[in-house]
């Protein structure tokens, strides 16, 4: 949990973990992640999912960030709900229209229909969503998709401490689980007062501790 959601290093884990009277190496800390991070990702979007039966996302927010992999770029799409709530995260080498597609179909198969759907001025999602059929729902404007744009910020801050990626496959592996951690522990903080914040903390720190038993 230390290492998804906050930025920190492997070492950084390593030594606050010793300071709590736990000795490990921090490529044990790497193992644990690999190891038991999809794991616990996948059952909080199991939950999250059954929570969310029949609400409706009826905003979403779209946009593309530009990762270095070895020198060359790629690119995380990413589709958030109107609330912040990370509801897709995928790699692509491009990002043309087949790109687009292919994040859509698979936002789409997993989420359902949304009523207005914000994105940027890339021509990639006029193309994709007009053979979609749901170009008509498209909304562009000036600082319409701050939402999307801030939703990449702790993922960009992860990034510079993790030093970048290696291969595309480890970066769809971690914006999955990061996407899934974020969104057990987002609060929306500044919506809520503190005794409300408090108690919904408290809650999802019991359900992680549950989970990891």
């Amino acid at each position: 949990m230390m290492y998804v959601r906050f930025p920190l290093s492997l070492r950084n884990v390593e030594d606050l973990l010793f300071e709590r009277g736990i000795d490990i190496c921090h490529e044990t800390v790497r193992m644990w992640w690999n190891r038991f991070g999809p794991i616990f990702a996948a059952e909080i979007r199991r939950q999250w999912v059954s929570r969310m039966r029949g609400f409706r996302h009826w905003r979403w927010h779209v946009d593309e960030v530009l990762v270095k992999i070895n020198g060359e770029t790629r690119y995380l799409w990413r589709a958030v709900d109107h609330e912040g709530e990370i509801l897709e995260s995928y790699v692509t080498k491009k990002r043309d229209k087949t790109a687009a597609l292919r994040f859509w179909k698979k936002a789409l198969k997993q989420h359902g229909k949304a009523e207005a759907i914000v994105t940027d001025g890339l021509k990639s999602y006029p193309a994709a969503m007009r053979e979609l059929g749901n170009l008509d729902r498209r909304e562009m404007g000036r600082w319409k998709n701050n939402r999307a744009e801030n939703s990449h910020l702790p993922f960009r801050r992860k990034e510079r401490v993790m030093q970048r990626f290696r291969r595309m496959k480890s970066l769809q592996k971690f914006s999955s689980v990061h996407a899934n951690i974020h969104n057990h522990f987002n609060s929306q903080r500044h919506l809520i007062d503190r005794q409300t914040f408090k108690e919904n903390r408290s809650a999802a720190l019991a359900e992680w501790q549950n989970l990891a038993a």
